[in-house]
């Protein structure tokens, strides 16, 4: 993959000289140019997976244009279904995900054209050989809840725009050509022959079109219905079977002629309708649920009223506005356009997944009804809870983190294997990646404050998913320690994830005064010691009988490698609740910093990694697309270097962000690469959630103000920054010296200022005292 440069610290000089008892909220002019800011391009190219249509934060309805959707197998590229690469689209759906490392959805796929109909795509590199359109990125536009390109081939101009449950496109034909219409059910993003297991569509006699399908994708037997609306009357239509050789037909039911039925099923389906020659562009809403058609015409009645875009453009607009809002900065424009396109990124999901009156399908494939809050899914749990969610405690209110817990809670309780979330979407559970994140999720919202969910029913949840044996592995894990590697080919991984999960647990038992329970997982939360072999200084794959597996050689990666997506120069370090445990096993300071250079030093040949299409962004052997290095860089801080931590992270913000379509070196993971820019642009990242502290890196920005939903502000500024002063020589909290290499949740939350002086020189003196350091299980 290639990295593009992005000079993070460029274009600084203006030394900021407000006194700290009397200093304004920082603004980047005002929350109109913090809008302005975002690109939804960044990352529509390469492999940031993001798409680039309308969407409102945390909405049901993810509104984009859709280049391909090829085999599953060669579908990698195109896991959000646009690659800024292409040059034509091949329509408009209404569901997608933002920068996931696999894939489904691209539901309800609309296509509007001129004259013949005509049924099937055609060829990408012929225009007119099927209703597939050229396109110029001369003609697109992209904006936070808005999008338009104009259709070379039709000549089309299609905008749209959404609400929390609707998708609004509007289509202006040429003059004097026949409009239509083209509605797809068979395309799917990660497709495959037979994905599709059944459909249905129906006109309804006052021109709504209602229908379903059912895939057998990534969470099997997953059912979405829709309803549609049209601005203008449907002047014919025409419902068609693609069907190749069906062994029995059944009995074709009622019609005005055979071109012209009112409902069919099958497992092809395609509709088309037709205008005419309209004098006004053609309005189109669509509504989906999961649970039922009546539902989705529910929705579009109460989400989608009237036929005004430009209002509901607006009201998208507005949304959007409010939530980029949280968070003023004050940086070049280039720093501002990455900053802000990262919080518009981290508040696309989870996504609502609940109708307008309160049901929703749950993992059991049961419709359930949520009582007292909004059910949400789309939970990339493996990803999302190093620093998306985190982050969320200072961007949303109370209600929402709430709602998040009781989604993952219900999910627990309904499922039938009785454990939380793994990797969700649309209330149904994939099983992909590994670990219980849902697990620390729960535990740092609880320990960031949040009481507005049922902390015993949490805690009893995350129990059930921490004890299950038949998942993962886990059977081992509880008799051995650790999961054998003759076992299970990502046995490390396991081991080490589990008892980060574990210890979060004990975390909030602790909190809540369950003394038992807290002692026995903070137990557990030590076996990260388990796979962790002093002799070679490494987290190595270790057998049933006890014995270390050899040969062993720690830039292995892949099958049976004992590790998930990565090596173990990437995983050793991932014990984040216990890294003064892991000074002691590496020798002390000096062998913690000397490996963690080692790691970033190293010359290696790319090739490795050949076929793990996840591990990207490599500087050395830290790959920055891929989470398990999300927190390395910030490790030095707790070998009491912290000038080194400030070294790496201009190195790794200088080469792995662009305010451009290639600008993420990864998938974006729905948030979690967009969260790690957004607390390290501010200074300060979680490498251990639940323990309530920050570690401070440096900053990227000359200033920033949280606006908390408490009602308070902290502000971080940053004299003298800019690139020949790119280190910390001091740190004060509300004037007051600030000599350790942590910020607290509290003092974040009580409002303040974090102030940084930069620096030409690496300051050796300041936080470097074991009494200074990050929180550990183990003492320095």
């Amino acid at each position: 993959m290639h990295t593009r440069i992005f000079h993070a610290a460029s274009c600084f000089g203006v030394v900021i000289l407000l006194a700290a008892v009397t200093l304004p909220a920082y603004a980047a002019s005002d929350t109109i140019q913090a809008y302005d800011s975002v690109n939804p391009f960044i990352g529509t190219g390469g492999g940031g997976h993001t798409f680039p249509g309308a969407t409102v934060p945390f909405g049901m309805i993810q509104l984009s244009p859709d280049t391909a959707m090829p085999d599953f197998k060669h579908a990698y590229a195109w896991a959000a279904g646009y690659q800024y690469g292409d040059h034509s689209i091949l329509g408009f759906s209404e569901t997608h995900f933002s920068g996931s490392g696999h894939s489904d959805l691209g539901d309800v796929l609309l296509m509007p054209g001129v004259g013949k109909i005509q049924w099937d795509p055609g060829d990408p590199d012929k225009p007119g050989s099927g209703y597939r359109s050229d396109f110029s990125h001369r003609t697109e536009t992209a904006q936070p809840g808005y999008y338009a390109v104009t259709l070379a081939t039709s000549g089309v101009r299609v905008e749209l725009t959404a609400g929390q449950r609707v998708g609004w496109h509007r289509y202006t034909f040429p003059k004097n050509q026949t409009a239509h219409v083209l509605l797809d059910l068979r395309p799917s993003i990660y497709d495959y022959p037979g994905k599709v297991l059944w459909a249905r569509l129906r006109v309804r006699a006052d021109g709504t079109v209602t229908g379903y399908r059912e895939t057998r994708g990534w969470a099997p037997g997953r059912q979405l219905y829709f309803a549609i609306r049209f601005s203008q009357p449907i002047k014919s239509h025409e419902l068609v079977n693609r069907e190749q050789n069906i062994v029995y037909k059944g009995f074709q039911g009622p019609a005005p002629d055979p071109t012209d039925v009112d409902a069919i099923a099958g497992k092809q389906l395609e509709g088309a309708f037709e205008f005419g020659k309209l004098t006004s562009p053609l309005l189109v809403k669509v509504a989906i649920s999961t649970v039922s058609a009546a539902n989705a015409i529910a929705n579009l009645d109460a989400d989608g009223q009237g036929w005004d875009f430009d209002a509901r453009r607006a009201e998208a607009r507005a949304a959007w506005i409010k939530a980029l809002s949280a968070i003023d900065v004050e940086a070049p424009p280039d720093i501002e356009k990455s900053f802000y396109t990262a919080m518009y990124h981290a508040l696309i999901s989870p996504n609502v997944s609940m109708d307008v009156n309160g049901e929703y399908r749950g993992p059991d494939h049961a419709v359930h009804t949520a009582k007292g809050f909004t059910f949400y899914s789309s939970w990339s749990l493996w990803d999302v809870y190093r620093a998306e969610m985190p982050l969320m405690a200072f961007l949303q209110p109370p209600r929402r983190i709430n709602d998040f817990v009781d989604s993952l809670v219900v999910a627990q309780q309904e499922s039938p294997f009785g454990i939380l979330p793994v990797w969700a979407y649309e209330g149904l559970e994939t099983w992909c990646m590994i670990g219980y994140h849902a697990v620390p999720v729960i535990a740092n919202f609880y320990m960031q404050g949040f009481r507005g969910f049922d902390a015993n029913a949490a805690l009893q949840a995350m129990i059930a998913s921490a004890t299950y044996a038949p998942y993962g592995d886990l059977g081992d894990y509880m008799k051995f320690g650790y999961v054998p590697s003759d076992r299970e080919p990502e046995s490390v991984s396991k081991t080490l994830e589990y008892a980060f999960d574990d210890w979060t647990l004990a975390r909030m038992a602790q909190a809540m005064g369950h003394k038992k329970i807290a002692a026995k997982f903070f137990k557990r939360a030590e076996n990260w010691r388990n796979v962790f072999n002093p002799k070679t200084g490494f987290a190595q794959p270790r057998l049933a009988n006890g014995k270390f597996r050899e040969p062993f050689d720690p830039a292995a990666a892949g099958t049976g490698s004992g590790f998930t997506e990565g090596n173990s120069w990437q995983y050793s370090w991932y014990e984040p609740q216990d890294i003064g445990g892991l000074i002691h096993e590496l020798g002390g300071d000096a062998g913690l910093v000397s490996k963690l250079d080692q790691v970033f030093d190293a010359k290696i040949n790319p090739k490795v990694f050949a076929n793990l299409e996840d591990v990207t962004g490599l500087i050395g052997w830290y790959a920055h697309g891929n989470e398990p290095s999300h927190h390395i860089a910030y490790l030095y801080d707790y070998a009491g270097e912290p000038w080194k931590t400030q070294q790496r992270l201009a190195q790794i913000m200088n080469s792995q962000y662009a305010p451009t379509p290639t600008g993420l070196v990864g998938n974006d993971d729905l948030g979690q690469m967009s969260a790690w820019y957004i607390f390290t642009a501010l200074g300060f990242y979680p490498v251990a959630p639940t323990s309530n502290e920050y570690v401070i890196g440096r900053p990227f920005v000359r200033g920033a103000t949280l606006h908390l939903p408490n009602g308070r502000q902290f502000t971080v500024i940053a004299d003298n920054l800019d690139d020949a002063h790119p280190y910390v020589g001091a740190v004060s909290l509300d004037g007051k010296p600030l000599n350790r290499s942590y910020i607290r949740q509290d003092e974040i939350m009580s409002g303040g200022v974090l102030r940084f002086v930069m620096q030409a020189e690496p300051n050796k003196t300041w936080a470097t005292s074991p009494a200074s350091r990050p929180y550990s299980m183990t003492s320095y």
